[in-house]
């Protein structure tokens, strides 16, 4: 592939993952206006729909843990350019997402519905967990984290920065702010149906798993003791730190 014809595919792929984002803004908060949403014409609680939609889930769960790691990525880049690596994953990722949005299974039950200014406390609280989303992948570096940045750096023949640790924004205050604001997404809803409840508690289960088993662990890798220090000084998910906790000073790391 030429640099153009990369820069392409880098810009293909980002225009993929805004249309995407969005869709999944919609999917999970019940949009009317989408053709399909997580509640679309619910069935009756069965076998085959729970199956279905924990494969889905555990489908992307795998796609984005594996294709995250350092030790995939040191051999998926000797089967491509490393220059199209972060694009690739942007793509897979949106991909599976796709299929999700295709095949998920409505389920029929409803664990609560809210009324009134408690339904529209939730659906603002939905809302503003998506902006945190979107803002938090601004602070830590928009373009580069869905690879449009790299693809236009190498359209110029630019080598990619070398990365370093940062907290800016939100990450002074929270470790990991885009999983934050996921969690506050799939839980601040109006109206929780029984599907809506088990993309709820299976992504959650995921992102726990992901970010304390698998992410952190590649970070202290890379960071070492500068990383184990902003662990020991920033909560996880929410920016409430212990008592004697210090702040820490602006420093990037990668949200996988």
């Amino acid at each position: 592939m030429t640099r153009i014809t990369q820069f392409a595919y880098g810009a293909a792929c980002y225009a993929l993952f805004l249309a995407t984002f969005s869709y999944a803004a919609g999917f999970l908060g019940s949009v009317d206006l989408l053709p399909k949403t997580i509640d679309t014409d619910p069935a009756p609680l069965s076998r085959t729909a729970v199956l279905i939609n924990v494969g889905l889930l555990s489908l992307f769960a795998l796609q984005h843990a594996v294709m995250a790691r350092p030790a995939f990525k040191r051999r998926w880049t000797k089967i491509i350019s490393p220059r199209i690596e972060r694009n690739t994953f942007v793509l897979a990722t949106c991909l599976v997402l796709g299929l999700l949005f295709w095949q998920w299974r409505a389920i029929e039950g409803t664990v609560w519905q809210a009324e009134g200014g408690l339904a529209m406390s939730l659906t603002v609280g939905y809302w503003v967990g998506i902006a945190i989303v979107f803002l938090a992948t601004v602070n830590i570096g928009h373009f580069e984290l869905f690879g449009l940045r790299q693809a236009w750096e190498n359209l110029h023949g630019r080598t990619p920065a070398r990365i370093e640790f940062r907290t800016p924004g939100m990450y002074g205050y929270v470790r990991h702010p885009i999983m934050t604001g996921f969690l506050i997404a799939f839980w601040c809803v109006p109206t929780m149906t029984v599907g809506h409840l088990l993309f709820a508690g299976v992504a959650s289960a995921y992102i726990f798993v992901a970010v304390h088993f698998l992410e952190e662990r590649d970070l202290i890798k890379v960071f070492g003791s500068r990383y184990k220090d902003y662990m020991r000084t920033v909560g996880s998910y929410l920016p409430i730190p212990p008592v004697g906790r210090r702040p820490v000073p602006s420093a990037s790391k990668s949200e996988a």
